[in-house]
């Protein structure tokens, strides 16, 4: 069996293919499980480019063949080389797809966005599947450094500016592609990690998005609620696994409201977009005002509510004062929604509106997020809780008590079962 290529080698084809060669090559960091790098390159038009590119060269630089500081061009390279494994093992087939649809997001979609939705462009890239079973898939991405240069990095908390920003953001991304999903073939979406390697047992299927956006839905957490269903020391273990008569539990009910289709209508169906996914202060670039912030890796972007990505926001990644205000708050016991956890969902909705053309009732908004609280506190249950934890546990506990919301959600969910039957 032939070695892999080497990161190099791959920089150099890639940057070959748009007349020019390679400068440097600086890995970032390695990827899960040894799954490939992320590394910073640079590069300056090769030799052999065509005249456009010479031009720009000075006469003395061309004659020594040295290339000058200003011809340098920055780019990311994503590359990833998944070892064969066994298919049935769910996480590396989740994290194997993940880089075909990030490839896919990067290559296809992106380009589609407005220029005020900031995202790195893909300059080529490549997916080639070898005959071993395993396959190279590689991205030249622009360096968003160049006009984002504050990294988000693994903090906990954004500033207040930041946080508007990323908000912005994500309500323009999620606004534009609103309208726009109805018209995606929902049988070419990637379906869930093991069921899509049943459906494409060749593996010649091109990748497209997730047909249920990020990776902490129920469907593929089988394993992990199980565990949580038996743990009775865990105070989770009641409130999200049990029910009171013979139907489903309140996780699972949840689950089954916020998931998206492949064929019929859900619950939630008039009200889903495109989703990051992954949404946390690590995936985030800022500028030097943090006034304005870019995304990347769209490893899990799919179709969902919005507020899926908002549920992970607001836990891992915002300063605490900014969702319960007054430090006097107990967190200890229930939570209504504070000012400023609705001032920061108001912002959000009404450029969701603005950016969509469509129509979402504050009522409805609310009972989708809420939801999605309950969601996202059945994965880190289930998994581990980390961020600010204390809020999106007395937040689920006041929201579990409320019968209001309850009845909307088992109306839902029955209505939905009518539908499919």
């Amino acid at each position: 069996m032939s070695p892999p290529p080497s990161p190099s080698s791959v920089a150099s084809s890639l940057l070959a293919s748009k007349g020019l060669k390679l400068h440097s090559l600086r890995v970032i960091q390695s990827l899960w499980a040894g799954y490939g790098q992320t590394c910073h390159v640079t590069a300056s038009p090769s030799l052999s480019a065509n005249s456009s590119a010479q031009t720009s060269r000075s006469v003395s630089a061309a004659n020594s063949n040295v290339s000058t500081p200003q011809e340098l061009q920055s780019f990311i390279l994503k590359m990833t080389m998944p070892l064969r494994t066994d298919k049935s093992d769910e996480g590396h087939t989740r994290k194997a797809l993940s880089y075909q649809v990030e490839q896919y997001f990067y290559s296809e979609l992106a380009p589609l966005l407005p220029s005020s939705i900031s995202v790195a462009k893909c300059s080529t890239s490549i997916n080639e599947h070898h005959p071993d079973g395993t396959s190279t898939t590689a991205m030249l991405l622009s360096d968003l450094r160049e006009q984002f240069p504050v990294a988000g990095e693994k903090r906990d908390e954004l500033s207040p500016t930041q946080v508007h920003a990323a908000l912005d953001w994500l309500s323009g991304f999620h606004g534009f592609w609103w309208p726009q999903v109805k018209d995606m073939d929902r049988h070419s979406l990637v379906r869930p990690p093991l069921e899509e390697v049943e459906h494409d047992a060749g593996g010649a299927r091109e990748k497209t998005v997730w047909l249920n956006g990020g990776y902490t839905y129920l469907a593929t957490r089988r394993k992990e609620y199980s565990s949580l269903a038996r743990d009775s020391s865990s105070k989770w273990n009641a409130l999200l696994t049990m029910s009171k008569d013979s139907s489903i539990s309140i996780a699972e009910m949840v689950a089954d409201i916020l998931a998206p289709r492949k064929e019929g209508r859900g619950a939630t169906e008039d009200y889903q977009t495109l989703i990051h996914g992954d949404v946390k202060s690590e995936n985030l670039f800022t500028s030097v005002s943090g006034e304005e912030v870019a995304f990347y890796d769209f490893q899990y972007v799919g179709l969902g509510l919005g507020v899926c990505d908002l549920a992970k926001l607001f836990t891992c990644s915002l300063p605490l004062d900014m969702l319960v205000g007054d430090a006097s708050v107990s967190l200890d016991m229930e939570l209504e929604m504070q000012q400023g956890e609705k001032a920061l969902l108001e912002r959000y909705l009404a450029r969701l509106k603005d950016v969509s053309k469509k129509e979402y009732d504050w009522d409805v908004f609310l009972m989708h997020w809420e939801t999605a609280l309950v969601d996202w506190l059945r994965f880190q249950a289930s998994w581990g809780f980390w961020g600010h934890t204390e809020w999106l546990e007395a937040r689920v506990r006041w929201i579990l008590k409320d019968k209001g919301w309850r009845e909307k959600v088992e109306g839902n969910w029955k209505k939905s079962q009518r539908i499919h039957s």
